[in-house]
């Protein structure tokens, strides 16, 4: 099978979607900032299960981090993307070579999802999903996809997108797909931040998972009050990680803070360890 094209201009790029769409084939495609993973990987299979060409976009936006963030030093490699890629079935890759290709000098059109930015990563790094809102409508304005492929670790962000998709009828042309969280072995949501982590670190990172899975047990158990099973969770993480960002039960789709649990809801942690600061989370009664 032919490899991966590597296109980084939106000219080179439009041209590639022009003759695919002149031949009617379908397309999926999978956003990321790349140093990718087996997470993402797993949508590039699934996007090449809905439609017959998948491609990936590799962008690291710097509008949706913060002043003191990482940006400078999130991780990239981008032949090892290619190549990994190559072996998962992508058709295209696109990666522009800088911010200004995304964002052109004077550039000021912004996207605001304004009820479900609020709280959790949206309280914590303000400003953060007016940029994922706006470099997501631009992809999907761009590739005009059949499918956009998300991982669910995110699961603020995919609702986020999911809502302006809606709003902004971009659903009318792209179905917006939300894939299951995958884990290592020992139970660590994959993310390309868990390269930050220390030995020790990505030991005593594990508590997010543990904190997830007891505040569940205890749910399964008929505990049905929301402060008792942040607790459980909030338990599990202590002495583990350096600083709790939030730990929060709120409802699975309008993610509104509920009083009293009535399935589903969703359990979201975001902690630091060490300099690194990691997001997780679980559904519960779905």
């Amino acid at each position: 099978m032919q490899k991966p094209i590597v296109v980084h201009t939106r000219e080179e790029l439009l041209k590639e979607l022009r003759a695919l769409e002149e031949r009617g084939v379908s397309l999926a495609l999978v956003p990321t900032m790349g140093y990718l993973h087996e997470g993402h990987l797993s949508l590039v299979r699934e996007g090449a299960a809905r439609a017959d060409r998948v491609a990936v976009s590799i962008f690291v936006n710097p509008t949706q981090f913060g002043p003191g963030e990482d940006l400078d030093r999130y991780p990239r490699d981008l032949s090892g993307d290619v190549e990994k890629l190559d072996a998962a079935g992508a058709w295209l890759v696109y990666a522009p070579k800088s911010p200004r290709e995304v964002y052109p000098e004077g550039f000021q059109t912004w996207v605001d999802v304004e009820g479900l930015s609020l709280g959790l990563c949206g309280g914590k790094r303000p400003g953060h999903f007016r940029g994922v809102a706006t470099v997501v409508c631009k992809l999907l304005t761009l590739f005009r996809p059949k499918v956009a492929l998300f991982g669910q670790k995110d699961y603020q962000q995919l609702a986020v997108i999911r809502r302006m998709a809606r709003d902004l009828d971009l659903d009318a042309r792209t179905e917006v797909v939300g894939m299951p969280i995958v884990r290592e072995p020992d139970g660590l949501a994959m993310s390309s931040r868990n390269a930050y982590l220390s030995a020790d670190e990505r030991r005593r990172a594990l508590s997010l998972h543990r904190g997830l899975y007891a505040a569940r047990a205890l749910h399964e158990a008929g505990e049905r009050d929301p402060a008792r099973l942040i607790g459980a969770a909030r338990d599990a993480m202590a002495g583990d990680v350096d600083r709790i960002d939030y730990v929060e039960l709120v409802d699975a789709d309008s993610l509104e803070t509920v009083e009293r649990v009535e399935d589903p809801v969703c359990l979201l942690v975001a902690a630091f360890v060490g300099r690194t600061r990691l997001i997780d989370n679980l559904v519960v009664g779905r």
